[in-house]
């Protein structure tokens, strides 16, 4: 973020992982957020506990998202995924200031409602 008469101001991947996977789960088409083998290794590898199935990449002042998620059954995918890429981005620069670069779905699995 700008630096400002009183200092820099910082917020952490996994803030911004928390809220993007929170709005993501408002989504009523969504059934859950997953998480890889590769996410449970790399979190006990950094220590850090990434929100489930929500990696973040922030560069200066810009934000990449990627989702992976379970959707109901039923559902149109394209439909969910534009709306859900759209809720995040907008909650994620609502609450950070931050500008969200991409919002990046990957759909692992459909579900049973």
């Amino acid at each position: 973020m700008e630096d400002g008469s009183r200092g820099k101001v910082r917020i952490s991947d996994h803030v911004i992982a928390v809220i993007a996977g929170s709005a993501a789960l408002e989504n009523s088409e969504l059934i859950s957020m997953t998480g890889g083998l590769y996410e449970d290794f790399s979190k006990r590898i950094s220590g850090q506990r990434a929100a489930k199935g929500v990696m973040v990449k922030v560069v200066e002042d810009e934000v990449t998202i990627d989702l992976r998620i379970n959707v109901s059954y039923g559902q149109k995918i394209d439909d969910v995924c534009k709306q859900l890429q759209l809720k995040v981005k907008d909650m994620v620069e609502r609450m950070t200031g931050l500008l969200v670069k991409e919002v990046n779905i990957r759909v692992e699995g459909i579900k049973p409602a």
